[in-house]
């Protein structure tokens, strides 16, 4: 019994720590955003040019999404309860697909305010605040962007993930705005600021579908990827009583991750050897890979249950 409590005062303690990661980096994501905007919203306004402006635009919604990010990861850090008994995981994944949305949104009134000023023709002004704004932005957003890369390999948040997607797009679109008023304030090409413009909302896009992606593998429960399985069987494997192992299955909830397997058994042990054995062994590879829930269920040896089968992949033992 001591052995149990143990481990589970070793979950809690990872759990607790990754919330800890995952809501300091949301709140960085959203200052930094709110100090962006403030400071575009001026370079725009001196600028006039609809590639700051698609900066702008998408610092505006980098900050909302943040904002979402930082609801998603504290709502999905609370423990399991009487109405969410595999807890609240899946709040990091609705909060990312929120963001995947607002990003697409942004990117699909950057594509019109561009192509109507491809009509027009208009030229930008104030070069030197456009650039030193834009240079401001990126300094920030690669500080930022590391600290991110910090928190996802420690927690592999999808909320922190999404996040992470459109910050990397920002330093494009930063370099897009540079670029742009360049070449129309000091080569004279006029083309220069929409048709980056257009650039802009084409990435911004392909950022939305990335994240949204990521979100939707999480909340229809995808399979862990081959390799993060391949790991966990071979972990398995070191253990002679999950020699039967089968109907392997997997998913993962925001912070949690689950397990779930069959077994087969000789029929010589009794319930207690069953239990002790799977108890050890449970609890061992639950150290290995701290966050996974695993659900083991035993069948005599060459018990086949019609009712799980599935196709492909996972339905192979070892």
């Amino acid at each position: 019994m001591s052995k149990v409590k143990h481990f589970h005062g070793h979950d809690h303690a990872h759990h607790a720590a990754r919330a800890t990661l995952t809501r300091r980096a949301a709140t960085a994501s959203v200052a930094m955003a709110l100090f962006l905007v403030t400071l575009k919203s001026w370079a725009s306004w001196e600028t006039g040019s609809v590639a700051m402006l698609g900066s702008l635009a998408d610092t505006g919604l980098d900050f909302l999404a943040s904002v979402v990010t930082l609801f998603g990861v504290r709502f999905a850090a609370l423990p399991a309860d009487a109405d969410h008994r595999f807890g609240h995981g899946k709040a990091e994944a609705l909060s990312a697909l929120v963001q995947g949305t607002l990003i697409a949104v942004s990117a699909v009134a950057i594509a019109w305010r561009a192509i109507d000023r491809l009509g027009r023709g208009e030229p930008t002004q104030a070069l030197e605040l456009g650039i030193g704004v834009s240079l401001v932005a990126m300094a920030l957003t690669i500080g930022l962007i590391g600290y991110q890369r910090f928190v996802i390999r420690r927690t592999g948040s999808a909320a922190i993930v999404a996040d992470h997607v459109h910050y990397q797009a920002d330093l494009l679109l930063n370099l897009s705005v540079i670029a742009a008023l360049v070449l129309d304030q000091m080569l004279d090409f006029r083309l220069a600021d929409p048709l980056f413009g257009i650039a802009i909302a084409i990435w911004l896009l392909w950022s939305a579908w990335r994240s949204a992606s990521y979100a939707v593998d999480q909340l229809m429960d995808k399979e862990w990827p081959e390799a993060k399985r391949e790991q966990f069987l071979a972990a398995a494997a070191a253990f002679p009583e999950l020699a039967g192992l089968h109907d392997f299955r997997t998913r993962t909830s925001g912070a949690h991750d689950f397990v779930q397997f069959h077994v087969w058994l000789p029929p010589h042990w009794t319930i207690a050897e069953a239990h002790d054995r799977m108890d050890r062994a449970e609890e061992a590879l639950q150290a290995k890979f701290p966050g996974t829930e695993i659900l083991i269920h035993l069948d005599p040896e060459g018990h086949t249950d019609r009712e799980t089968m599935l196709p492909s992949r996972l339905t192979e033992g070892r």
